[in-house]
């Protein structure tokens, strides 16, 4: 058990309540998927296209991620609640796709702000040996959120509006937000002046953040299309039932809610550097195989994939903080996103052509062979585990 002093306690809850808000507005789209192609007649293409709109959501989380190194973790946490909330209320009365999507581009900024800027202030208010249980407890209230989404859509489908008017429950949380969670200490005690991209972009912050963005991008290749398009391959190719997704998700995450906890203790106990780069090379190879191997393949490659992307997700937040400089921290976070959006984007274009000639399937699974580069580039990265944040 993690000993925490009382804004320790306040800063887990009250941005734990706001990663668990991202967590379920972020997986309504990926559960109701099959429904809203029905409903609007999406093929894979278009569905892609969505995607890759989506995707580009992180590009505004940029320039809001800067505001929260100059003015405070905090504020801008609670915005980016009441921006997806908002969001994704409006998502439910979308009368097209090109709507739907231009919403879901807005809610995906906003849970792009909250998931970075969240990250960044875990890490910096952690005791230094116990940042990756910390970041595995707010990668656990993020499962959580999903979960809600996970347990509900099937006692609702086909109705996926429902669950985006549900949404706006994520406004009365604001306030309280606003005013219960404390201020990052080491962000007040850090001296922001200046640009902070101007700083990302000087030695050794540039090569740390090439690295990551670079890693970023060729994982995503994969992820982006593999995670967007899970329910509608899992219906239309494998014939599994709204329910049968369902209990694929809910095992799935029964086995991440362990990972999790396993990651920030393997990566507080032997460091960043080599759990990271094994779990990443295992997680990607796992996100790809499933979809060429048939409706057993499938369960088993997404249990293995849930499990080692989990294990994966503390070691590489509490690595990626601590690389980072407080004074740009939220910004370097905003980065590694977009540099995500970038390899989402990529993927999903490259998944929706080849679609067309090799079926969705295969198609995701060759995306996956140019991710594997991913994982090795993380070794050009130190180790970090233990020492002092840099200001």
């Amino acid at each position: 058990m993690i000993a925490l002093d009382r804004p320790q306690r306040l800063t887990l809850v009250w941005a734990g309540l706001a990663v668990v808000l991202v967590g379920f507005d972020g997986s309504v789209l990926v559960l109701a998927l099959p429904a809203i192609a029905a409903d609007f007649n999406a093929h894979v293409s278009a569905l892609s296209n969505l995607g890759s709109v989506l995707a580009l959501g992180a590009l505004g989380a940029l320039p809001l991620a800067t505001l929260a190194d100059h003015l405070g973790r905090r504020r801008l946490i609670a915005v980016g609640v009441a921006g997806f909330s908002l969001a994704n209320f409006a998502s439910a009365f979308a009368p097209s796709l090109a709507v739907l999507a231009l919403l879901r581009l807005v809610a995906v900024c906003f849970e792009a702000l909250v998931a970075g800027v969240a990250t960044a202030l875990i890490v910096e208010e952690s005791p230094a040996e116990h940042r990756g249980q910390a970041v595995s407890l707010l990668a656990i209230l993020s499962g959580g959120g999903l979960l809600i989404t996970v347990i509900a859509y099937p006692l609702l489908a086909p109705h996926w509006r429902w669950l985006f008017m549900a949404g706006i429950v994520g406004l009365a949380a604001v306030p309280f937000i606003w005013m219960q969670l404390p201020e990052g200490r080491a962000w007040q005690r850090a001296h922001i002046s200046g640009s902070t991209v101007r700083l990302l972009l000087q030695p050794p912050w540039r090569l740390r953040i090439g690295v990551l963005a670079a890693t970023t991008v060729l994982v995503a290749l994969v992820l982006e299309p593999a995670g967007l398009l899970f329910t509608l391959f899992a219906s239309s190719s494998l014939r599994m039932s709204p329910s049968g997704i369902s209990i694929l998700i809910i095992v799935s995450g029964a086995i991440a809610f362990p990972a999790y906890l396993a990651g920030g203790n393997l990566s507080d106990r032997f460091g960043r550097r080599v759990p990271g780069v094994v779990l990443t090379a295992v997680y990607t190879v796992f996100a790809a195989i499933g979809f060429v191997t048939g409706t057993a393949g499938f369960i088993i490659g997404n249990l293995l994939w849930s499990a080692f992307a989990s294990a994966a997700t503390p070691v590489m937040g509490a690595w990626s903080g601590e690389l980072y400089p407080t004074r740009a921290r939220a910004t370097a976070e905003a980065f590694n996103a977009v540099a995500g959006a970038v390899g989402g984007v990529v993927g999903l274009q490259l998944v929706g052509l080849l679609a067309q000639g090799v079926g969705l399937g295969r198609a995701i699974g060759l995306a996956g062979i140019a991710a594997l580069g991913g994982a090795a580039i993380l070794l050009l990265l130190p180790e970090t585990r233990g020492k002092p944040l840099p200001d």
